[in-house]
């Protein structure tokens, strides 16, 4: 059996690769099952997260979320999982609300989903969602203004931000880079992810919809704490005692393929 105490390198690709596995790691597990200290652990922890593979949180660390596409690079990937995610998310939604979907190649699904004959308002700073929502007959479209994002493919400045002060949303749709039980929904971008932030203070209820391999994993801006999340909708099951994790704080998980 490997000595890992006297092989830092060997120690710390075996917590890495626990981290691909789960997710993420507790330094107290990994200090029995390798037989060092708590302090080699954490110091262990601290060279992986320098190197950008977790990031550092209390008792332990997650995984960093790898860097996002730009919004038409994104498009293209994991579309069928988001077209699944999208039929379900649909079946929250009722007539005459007000919804925001907020720029995600997820709600751009969310919004080729959507059935003709909805009714209500649908608030989105994203042009091409907007586009797309123009297409049902019974919906007010409302697109927020300023200058467009090019890496998320939205409105996110000052104009944004006031228009959305001045709503108040039965929904929000809200899209994030990553997600986790103890820190909750992260981004990579700061202004994206401070008006998010705003977003959230105008919802009465927030539902987040992602593809699973978003979870557990954390990106670098904190855009809600998990109890600001009402509904996580996932492309398939969570593991049960990741599912758990975020029940705790009153989070409900419905899954496309339940």
């Amino acid at each position: 059996m490997l000595d890992y105490a006297a092989f830092p390198q060997q120690r710390q690709e075996f917590i890495h690769q626990q981290l691909l596995k789960n997710g993420r790691v507790v330094c107290a597990t990994l200090a029995i099952e390798l037989n060092v200290s708590e302090h080699t652990i954490r110091r262990d922890l601290l060279e992986l997260s320098q190197q950008g593979l977790c990031k550092k949180v209390y008792g332990g660390a997650v995984l960093s979320a790898a860097k996002i596409d730009s919004f038409a690079e994104r498009k293209h990937s994991y579309r069928d999982e988001k077209h699944h995610i999208a039929k379900k998310c649909v079946e929250f939604i009722q007539n005459d609300s007000c919804i925001f979907l907020d720029t995600s190649t997820t709600n751009l699904a969310l919004a080729k989903a959507l059935p003709k004959d909805i009714k209500g308002t649908f608030v989105t700073n994203s042009p091409e969602i907007a586009i797309c929502l123009l297409q049902l007959d019974y919906c007010e479209v409302i697109l927020l203004g300023g200058e467009i994002h090019r890496d998320t493919g939205g409105c996110i400045g000052a104009v944004a931000i006031q228009q959305v002060k001045e709503m108040i949303f039965d929904q929000v749709f809200m899209g994030g880079c990553a997600i986790d039980p103890e820190v909750g929904l992260t981004g990579f971008y700061y202004a994206d992810s401070e008006f998010k932030k705003i977003v959230i203070q105008q919802a009465n209820q927030v539902i987040v919809p992602l593809t699973t391999n978003k979870l557990p994993v954390v990106a670098r801006y904190v855009i809600a704490q998990p109890e600001e999340i009402d509904i996580i909708v996932t492309d398939s099951a969570l593991e049960t005692e990741l599912s758990s994790q975020f029940r705790k704080n009153g989070v409900r998980i419905f899954s496309a393929d339940q």
